[in-house]
């Protein structure tokens, strides 16, 4: 398999998990141009991506998808209550979405796929497990880990996961204090430190690649959220990578 980074941060997000001559896209939170300058440096183009799998309907994670409806036939993939709103948002996906079970697996591109629910402050949000051979798997957006995400994530080969803040510049920072208990409730996003346990669960479980993803630009910086989770890898085997905001960024495993 191997894991390309078009973008992952607060401003967007969009993945590219390849095996062999099959392709997902997963979420569309950039504009469709840089998305299409991502598959062309991927020798690629829309006619070899199986499927989009989308996330929850937050503008940093479908904002490309409009365009991307209106310009390719790719199919469009997400759990029941992500699909409604995201026909209420745009009536182009009518139609075009398939909705999916969550917590049933499926075949797309010969690859098997599996919805798990992430506790966020939308109506539904989920992460992906994808097994084709090896088995990736990512969860971002999530206040807090419950034992459905660990689920999702436990034995996967490589895991992509959220360390979007780091708890002291958050709460030092020039956010206004109702952003900031958002970010901070169990329905807001996953601190440097919460990352750090979580990536240690999936360590001691086998999982060989951690990528830290969807890190705030305000709240963040990428060395540290390297430095927390590094510490809490201490004396495994795991290798860790910080995923850029802005990609493409590749990693076979």
């Amino acid at each position: 398999m191997e894991l390309t980074v078009f973008a992952s941060g607060s401003s967007g997000n969009a993945l590219l998990l390849s095996k062999g001559e099959s392709h997902i896209m997963i979420d569309a939170g950039i504009s469709m141009r840089r998305i299409q300058q991502a598959l062309l440096q991927n020798g690629l183009d829309w006619r070899d991506i199986g499927g989009v799998l989308i996330t929850h309907e937050h503008s940093d994670h479908i904002c490309g998808l409009s365009t991307l409806v209106k310009r390719t036939s790719v199919p469009v993939f997400a759990p029941h209550t992500v699909a409604n709103r995201l026909m209420g948002k745009l009536p182009d996906l009518y139609g075009r979405i398939e909705t999916i079970p969550v917590g049933c697996a499926f075949s797309l591109g010969g690859m098997r796929v599996r919805a798990f629910h992430t506790p966020h402050d939308t109506d539904e949000s989920v992460g992906y497990r994808i097994e084709a051979g090896e088995v990736f798997a990512v969860s971002t957006d999530m206040g807090c880990v419950t034992d459905e995400i660990r689920e999702g994530l436990l034995g996967a080969d490589a895991v992509l996961i959220e360390a979007n803040h780091d708890l002291q510049m958050l709460r030092d920072g020039a956010y206004p204090f109702s952003l900031k208990r958002r970010i901070l409730s169990d329905r807001g996003h996953l601190s440097n430190d919460d990352c750090a346990l979580l990536a240690r669960q999936l360590a001691d479980n086998g999982t060989r690649r951690i990528v830290l993803g969807h890190l705030s630009r305000e709240n963040n910086r990428p060395e540290l959220a390297m430095h927390t989770v590094s510490a809490a890898l201490a004396g495994t085997t795991a290798a860790i990578y910080c995923a850029p905001a802005d990609g493409p960024w590749r990693m076979p495993f």
